[in-house]
């Protein structure tokens, strides 16, 4: 994997502008309302909520929208009823994409992924086509040049990580979904330093791109991560680090 980048570890060199902020906030606003609705609004008791509001925080949200979409989504608010649907599909050079939709309009949401997967050289499947090839996980990033792998091991693996893999950069600690909080906890108690934390979805195997199809791959990803009505967005795909670099 020496010299390429996934898609996973490649989003956090990516510079947030203020415009790509309040996209950001967008979306995590929709997460935390959706979280509140569907399992109430004690994030102690409502695993997903607590998630959505630690990544709000760290994106340094305001409290005061966080609590206003608590509300609305238990309803002390009035609010929009988002609703929920994934969809597959594939990139340039056959690559398995996902993508995570919370919108207000599925009709709208369907018809926009759907130009932009046939704009990019790619096209949307049917339910079930690649989902398989992914599994939900724990993941953090830690650069190499900010810890040494054999510590960082013994903090993670103790924790309870599954694994600890390396690209040209980075270590990547890969967790159960259920020990993430416990791996996180450790690693921020040593004092370890994370450039990506989340509950994701990885890939089980990882299709190299160069040139053009990078290219594409690349633009694809951004016109769905801007996409209004796409919360997150998955693939397995391998682009070089050098083309990241230009």
């Amino acid at each position: 994997m020496s010299g390429h980048s996934k898609w996973s570890t490649i989003r956090h060199k990516k510079a947030a502008t203020d415009a790509k902020r309040g996209k950001i906030f967008t979306k995590l606003i929709k997460e935390i309302t959706v979280s509140a609705r569907m399992g109430g609004g004690d994030p102690a008791a409502n695993p997903r909520l607590k998630a959505a509001i630690i990544a709000a925080k760290a994106e340094n949200m305001p409290k005061d929208n966080i609590d206003r979409a608590i509300k609305k989504g238990t309803g002390e608010l009035e609010g929009v009823n988002y609703e929920e649907s994934v969809y597959e599909g594939y990139g340039p050079g056959g690559t398995a994409i996902l993508v995570e939709s919370l919108t207000d309009n599925k009709n709208r949401a369907v018809a926009d992924i759907r130009h932009i997967f046939t704009k990019h050289g790619g096209n949307l499947g049917s339910s079930g086509c690649v989902a398989y090839l992914f599994e939900k996980k724990g993941y953090l990033v830690v650069q190499k040049s900010d810890i040494d792998e054999e510590q960082l091991m013994e903090v993670t693996l103790e924790a309870g990580a599954e694994d600890v893999r390396e690209d040209e950069s980075n270590f990547e600690v890969i967790t159960a979904p259920a020990d993430y909080e416990a791996v996180k906890s450790a690693v921020e108690e040593a004092g370890i330093p994370t450039v990506d934390a989340e509950v994701t979805m990885l890939p089980s195997s990882y299709t190299r791109l160069e040139g053009k199809e990078a290219e594409q791959m690349v633009s694809m990803m951004e016109s769905l991560e801007d996409c209004e009505d796409v919360q997150k967005v998955y693939t397995n795909a391998d682009i070089p680090e050098e083309m990241m670099d230009a």
